[in-house]
């Protein structure tokens, strides 16, 4: 369901969630089983959307941006990897112009209730850690 990216970025933000604490790229790599080249480049999408930050030097690393209950998994999915929706019947047929056809009302029907779902899902629900902890 998820591309690779978004799977990546999941794993990351979990981890950082149940550490409560900055860890730096090798260890996040480590834990999340995210490959370190990968890894920068989806921190570096979580960063820029807010989702995490980035601290230089020697007690630097990641770290979520916000308490784990305040971040929902579609925000990190969407940070890497937007979820698709139809906004036009990629049929092309003239009568689906104004509307989409039956096939792809219902497949973006479907999208629609797979963002509400991740929407409403917090990372730390996602976890084993009390819904409070400061990260």
């Amino acid at each position: 369901m998820f591309s690779q990216t978004a799977e990546y970025a999941l794993r990351a933000a979990v981890v950082l969630a149940e550490q409560g604490r900055a860890l730096s790229a090798a260890e996040l790599a480590r834990l999340s089983e995210v490959p370190p080249p990968y890894l920068f480049k989806v921190m570096g999408q979580l960063v820029r959307a807010g989702v995490a930050t980035a601290q230089r030097g020697k007690n630097g690393g990641y770290r979520l941006s916000r308490l784990p209950a305040d971040i929902t998994v579609l925000e990190v999915v969407n940070a890497v990897d937007p979820l698709p929706r139809i906004r036009h019947c990629p049929l092309g047929k003239p009568e689906h112009e104004r509307a989409l056809c039956p096939l792809h009302h219902q497949l973006d029907v479907t999208y629609a209730q797979i963002e509400t779902t991740l929407g409403s899902r917090s990372l730390s629900e996602m976890t084993d850690i009390p819904a409070n902890r400061i990260s």
